[in-house]
């Protein structure tokens, strides 16, 4: 199973913060029915290591993995849970070695040419542009892009449904990342029924993008 690839067929990574695991499945299974299955679960709460059991244990069909990594504990820790991949906000050299050396793919953030190049050097091929918005948005990624032929981007950060087809239209964005399509007051009403419709037109939006004008 090809992580990156899962990627580019989604067109979206959703990132989830989930406050209580009794909501790690149903969330799951709220982006599934909108067409989304791949999923970042940030560590930024307690319940994160916890969910992403949860979620690999009760709903297989999701590729499921750790968002908001730090360091390679958290990374060691997310994988035993049943991440299936690693996102990191910045570029952590030991990190990345680890992810690469034992097969997880890892997307770290990188928003400098070295940056890319120090990731590049440790056999990773898709990085995440963060924050997409603060560094210059669409037109900055494709400048940024433009010397690394070999290089997907997952730019994330100030995305919404509004700007989404900006970045999807970049021939170098493997997938675009957002906390918009699961938004934590959604999930704490128990409304995953407007994850659901916020998917599906996030799927359309990047369908229509990447055609050919």
């Amino acid at each position: 199973m090809d992580v990156l690839q899962r990627f580019y067929d989604c067109g979206v990574v959703p990132v989830v913060v989930l406050d209580d695991v009794k909501d790690a499945v149903p969330t799951a299974k709220a982006l599934l029915a909108g067409g989304v299955d791949v999923m970042e679960i940030t560590f930024r709460t307690a319940a994160a290591a916890d969910a992403i059991r949860a979620v690999a244990e009760g709903c297989p069909e999701m590729l499921v993995g750790a968002g908001t990594v730090l360091d390679v504990a958290q990374a060691q820790t997310a994988v035993k849970m049943g991440a299936r991949f690693i996102v990191a906000p910045g570029f952590d050299e030991e990190t990345v070695r680890w992810c690469v050396e034992n097969g997880v793919a890892v997307t770290p953030g990188c928003v400098t040419p070295s940056e890319i190049m120090a990731a590049m050097k440790l056999g990773v091929n898709a990085v995440k542009f963060f924050p997409a918005g603060t560094f210059g948005g669409a037109k900055a990624l494709k400048s940024l892009a433009a010397p690394f032929a070999g290089i997907k981007f997952v730019p994330t950060g100030g995305v919404d449904a509004g700007n989404l087809a900006e970045y999807a239209a970049v021939p170098a964005t493997l997938a675009v990342g957002g906390s918009w399509l699961c938004l934590k007051k959604d999930i704490a009403a128990g409304n995953f029924a407007h994850i659901t419709e916020l998917c599906r037109e996030a799927r359309q939006i990047v369908e229509k993008a990447r055609k050919p004008k």
